[in-house]
């Protein structure tokens, strides 16, 4: 008697087939071909199991070998391999367990994107990937350009106006932007949020889900180069109307694939998190955010009883640390609204607060992750806003038709961005958000 584990991916636990010496299906075996890796097309009776590990098993009739794998030279082998080592074969990994619960639970927070928007009268906006404007205003943009075409090679090539590399530079050695494709410095998206809100202010309520890039230089287990945001976008919103959506957007998502998604989170919890992780994200799922404001939560670090990485004060920005120690010991394990920050670490954009000091913004804290979302009601008043860009050095003219929003029927608008290889990270127990998305994109490595 031999036993093969059949999986189609589509979940977790496979299909035990059980083939008898004697049968057809022996003979198969005999001939090799069914091995680790291998595709096959398995005929047989569905009948009850007498092992206790599954309910029904496939007493094999026929087998066909539709692909082989050699087993000496598959990568994926019966044994524990290293996440780390796994990113190195981007093209096999969602073949394991882990890789492939991943993507099943990725697949329905997705799905609970859309719908929880979608019932909830929200327009799906395409928003631009190549753009000219910095929205979060850090510089830590991708360049898109055509005027590099061809130069790896030993050569200039440039569009058919520019005949050689001169005809592309100033008289002052800088770039002549003109010549370029786009006619002006032009970038991979950080954000869809500055087209959103012209959506927004034309078609009431939006929201965005696409890939957005940041050539920020970091290796840690937090950030990637190229990841997925869903921003949606309020029309005739306040702060408070965005921080209503961001919980129960939340919350819907994690009820959805604590319905949807048992298995696989069980597996997370007993091989990944290796803690209570469906009774945690429920914790999160059914009791109601706390909301504090930036400077209660520098005081409430100022009082803790506890040493921190990195010290505070009013003014600098709450580290992971910092946040975490909110969510989880100060008001135990429970998520956190932090709003009001202060606005010289808060985007142009962001609306003014009265005290001429903070600004409308909030993240959302969750225990062991700090900070999942951040938003704000975006700056409707036009002089405010004129006055905030030339606060941070962006130059207006880059931005006339984002202003032309605050001069043609302004409206209070706001918004917020989530992360979605963060959420990812965070409902599975994954420690790296390389394992968060099928081909991570990080410095040195772009390959598959």
């Amino acid at each position: 008697m031999a036993f093969i584990d059949l999986n189609d991916g589509s979940a977790i636990s496979g299909m035990q087939a059980v083939v008898n010496e004697g049968s057809a299906a022996w003979d198969a075996l005999d001939a090799g071909g069914v091995s680790t890796g291998a595709a096959l097309r398995v005929k047989g009776k569905l009948v009850a199991s007498p092992g206790g590990k599954q309910a029904a098993e496939l007493a094999v009739e026929e087998i066909d070998v539709i692909g082989t794998a050699d087993p000496e030279t598959y990568p994926l082998q019966k044994k524990r391999h290293t996440l780390e080592y796994l990113r190195s074969i981007a093209h096999l990994r969602p073949r394991t367990n882990t890789i492939g619960a991943v993507a099943r639970v990725r697949n329905q927070l997705a799905y609970a994107t859309h719908t929880f928007f979608q019932e909830h009268g929200f327009l799906y906006a395409n928003t631009p990937i190549i753009t000219a404007s910095d929205c979060e205003g850090a510089g830590e943009q991708f360049q898109v350009t055509t005027l590099l075409n061809g130069f790896g090679a030993g050569e200039w090539t440039t569009p058919a106006s520019v005949v050689d590399e001169q005809e592309a530079m100033n008289k002052d050695g800088s770039i002549d932007y003109s010549q370029d494709f786009f006619g002006k410095p032009s970038y991979l998206t950080v954000s869809g949020q500055l087209n959103g809100e012209i959506m927004a202010c034309a078609v009431n309520d939006i929201y965005t889900f696409g890939p957005t890039f940041r050539a920020e230089n970091s290796n840690t287990s937090r950030h990637l180069a190229e990841f997925w945001m869903v921003e949606p976008e309020l029309a005739f919103a306040d702060l408070n109307d965005d921080m209503d959506c961001a919980e129960a957007y939340l919350k819907y998502c994690l009820n959805h694939v604590l319905e949807h998604c048992d298995e696989d989170l069980e597996f997370f919890e007993k091989n990944i998190s290796k803690d209570n992780l469906r009774e945690r994200l429920r914790n999160v799922a059914s009791q109601e955010f706390a909301r504090i404001t930036y400077t209660e939560a520098v005081e409430h670090v100022l009082n803790a009883k506890k040493k921190f990485e990195f010290p505070i004060e009013w003014g600098s920005d709450l580290q992971s640390e910092h946040e975490r120690y909110i969510s989880e010991e100060v008001f135990k394990d429970r998520p956190v609204i932090v709003r009001d920050y202060p606005k010289d670490i808060k985007a142009f954009y962001m609306r003014l607060n009265d005290d001429n000091k903070t600004v409308a913004a909030m993240d959302v804290l969750v225990p062991r992750v700090g900070e999942l979302m951040g938003g704000s009601q975006r700056e409707e008043r036009l002089d405010v806003l004129e006055r905030r860009i030339e606060e941070v050095g962006l130059e207006k003219e880059s931005y006339w038709w984002y202003l032309d929003l605050r001069r043609y029927g302004s409206q209070p608008h706001a918004g917020f961005g989530l992360g979605f290889e963060r959420l990812v990270q965070y409902v599975t127990g994954v420690e790296n958000i390389r394992d968060a998305i099928p081909f991570p994109r990080y410095p040195g490595s772009a390959e598959f």
